[in-house]
């Protein structure tokens, strides 16, 4: 009986134990308060095994580029034995390029610089060498000058007007117009053919042509060509009561129905030159020389115009 008193009285306190701290954390929890906190052991973490790049090789060196060599200079040393007719050539080049050009009409001026007009000028007289007669001044062997003649250089300048300087701008007569030289590959269909002195000539509308290699050239007026009509702002030259009609650099005289090409009178006055002639100094005043008729510089009514100039060779 001892026995079985002291093993009720060891389940009590086995019993009362382990009752006791529930209770004391239900009534820790009825009062609001946290529940203990239960100590874990910590957890270290554990970091992924770092991973390792594969060593990469190394690039092979890049080979120097070759060393680019000198580009030849544009300067080209010329043969020794060079043609003699390259002249001649480029002449016959530059002709052709120009086919089909106009002369530039703004402001009723040539827009040509002096030094192409002076290369067309040349090609004219190689063309047509004996047409010069033309421009050589007809003599006024009617009035006397009242003024003493410009003497220099062993020439006599005669002219009714004092001399006036004003520089020399080539005029240009509308757009079909051409200065002497000029190249066209074809012409117009109103051209006419007119023959003189056993030559033949091409005229359309005041220009003159003469046929070159593969086209037409334009050449000066011929002496003594005759046309049905003087062409459109012809300008009329009174000279010893004569009237001669001055177009592009040429003069027409009335005969009968027809008008024939008449050498420039000593003594016209006009008001415009055309391209292809060139100032010449004599002296102390400055002539334009077109051809081989001098011109000089005067001023009429206020307007600047030329005259031209009757000159004779040997002292005064």
């Amino acid at each position: 009986m001892k026995a079985i008193r002291n093993f009720t009285i060891w389940l009590l306190f086995i019993s009362f134990t382990a009752i006791q701290p529930f209770e004391g954390f239900a009534q820790e929890r009825r009062r609001g308060g946290a529940a203990p906190a239960r100590n874990r052991p910590a957890r270290t973490p554990q970091k992924a095994p770092a991973r390792t790049r594969p060593a990469q090789t190394a690039r092979p060196a890049q080979t120097a580029r070759p060393a680019q060599t000198a580009r030849p200079t544009r300067q080209q040393t010329r043969p020794a034995n060079r043609p003699q007719n390259n002249t001649v050539n480029r002449n016959n080049i530059n002709r052709n390029n120009n086919s089909g050009n106009r002369v530039n009409n703004s402001g009723n001026r040539v827009n040509n610089s002096r030094r192409n007009v002076n290369i067309n000028v040349d090609n004219s007289r190689d063309i047509n060498a004996h047409n010069n007669r033309n421009t050589v001044v007809r003599r006024n062997n009617i009035n006397t000058y009242r003024r003493p003649p410009y003497a220099y250089g062993g020439r006599r300048y005669y002219s009714y007007h004092p001399y006036y300087y004003h520089p020399y701008r080539p005029y240009a007569w509308g757009p079909v117009w051409h200065p002497w030289g000029f190249f066209i590959a074809t012409l117009a269909t109103t051209a006419i053919i007119v023959s003189i002195n056993n030559a033949k000539y091409h005229y359309d509308q005041g220009v003159w042509y003469q046929q070159a290699n593969n086209g037409y050239t334009v050449v000066q007026a011929p002496v003594g060509a005759t046309i049905t009509t003087v062409p459109s702002g012809a300008q009329p030259v009174v000279v010893n009561n004569v009237t001669n009609y001055y177009y592009g650099g040429a003069y027409y005289e009335k005969d009968g129905s027809k008008y024939t090409v008449v050498s420039p009178p000593a003594g016209a006055v006009v008001q415009n030159l055309p391209a292809g002639g060139e100032e010449v100094k004599v002296g102390d005043q400055t002539y334009v020389k077109v051809g081989e008729t001098y011109y000089q510089p005067v001023n009429l009514d206020g307007k600047s115009q030329y005259e031209v100039v009757q000159v004779e060779d040997g002292a005064q």
